[in-house]
């Protein structure tokens, strides 16, 4: 990602406080698996380049979705973790199909190396 001396910030929490971060700050209702909280753009990017921003993991859903595709739980908070720092670098699964194909690519780059 070519950011070797990045800051990255990783928060474990429940469903009530995931789904209160994201109404928050995305206006959606509910709990969701994992929010990222870039700190590379905006007013605010220039203060610290290297300090790449926050992931939040919410493990209850993480466990869900772990035992729904049959994986532990270990696998399933590394592939979230990757999601929210592949999301810290711009991609965006939501913006179109093809955008979603390139940052689930990356994605399954990053997990190889793990």
């Amino acid at each position: 990602m070519a950011c070797p001396n990045g800051e990255l910030s990783i928060l474990l929490v429940g469903e009530d406080e995931i789904a209160r971060l994201n109404k928050a700050y995305l206006d959606r209702s509910g709990p969701t698996n994992v929010i990222s909280f870039p700190m590379r753009e905006g007013p605010f990017s220039e203060i610290n380049p290297d300090l790449m921003g926050d992931v939040v993991i919410c493990l209850e859903t993480a466990r869900k979705e772990a035992d729904a595709a049959g994986i532990d739980m270990e696998r399933r908070v590394d592939q979230l973790l990757v999601h929210g720092v592949v999301h810290l670098f711009g991609y965006d699964h939501e913006q179109s199909s093809e955008a979603a194909a390139i940052m689930e690519k990356k994605e399954k780059e990053l997990l190889a190396l793990l």
